[in-house]
């Protein structure tokens, strides 16, 4: 089992910024993969960026791309998601999850694993 705790969130304005972040503990490994998706009222999760924690390869949603940067902290088991220049559309639950087993950074929901219980990033215009 592997438990991720996620943090961070707020309300903000555009054009501020947030840092997330998921501290994971439990049965974790080397090769895996720890991403954020996010969910906003009435649409689906998606994915915003992930992290292989063996070699920090890492992957963005087009729609943050150069706004948004994530990273690990091996010591603490944790990874974070630094958010800049946030818009009103960034306004969502934001999710962490752990993806143990696959080989590749996944942008689909379905293969991670486990999840953190989500936090809120409102920003207002």
């Amino acid at each position: 089992q592997v438990q991720l705790v996620d943090s961070g969130g707020g309300l903000v304005q555009a054009g501020d910024s947030l840092r997330l972040s998921c501290a994971a503990s439990g049965r974790t490994t080397s090769g895996y993969t720890m991403g954020w998706f996010r969910q906003a009222p009435g649409k689906e999760r998606e994915f915003v960026s992930a992290i292989k924690w063996n070699g920090g390869n890492t992957r963005y949603a087009g729609s943050v791309r150069g706004r948004f940067t994530i990273s690990r902290d091996n010591a603490k088991i944790t990874a974070y998601l630094q958010m800049n220049s946030l818009k009103p559309e960034d306004t969502a639950v934001y999710y962490c999850a752990a993806d143990l087993h696959a080989q590749e950074i996944s942008t689909l929901s379905w293969r991670y694993d486990y999840w953190g219980q989500g936090t809120q990033v409102t920003v207002s215009s």
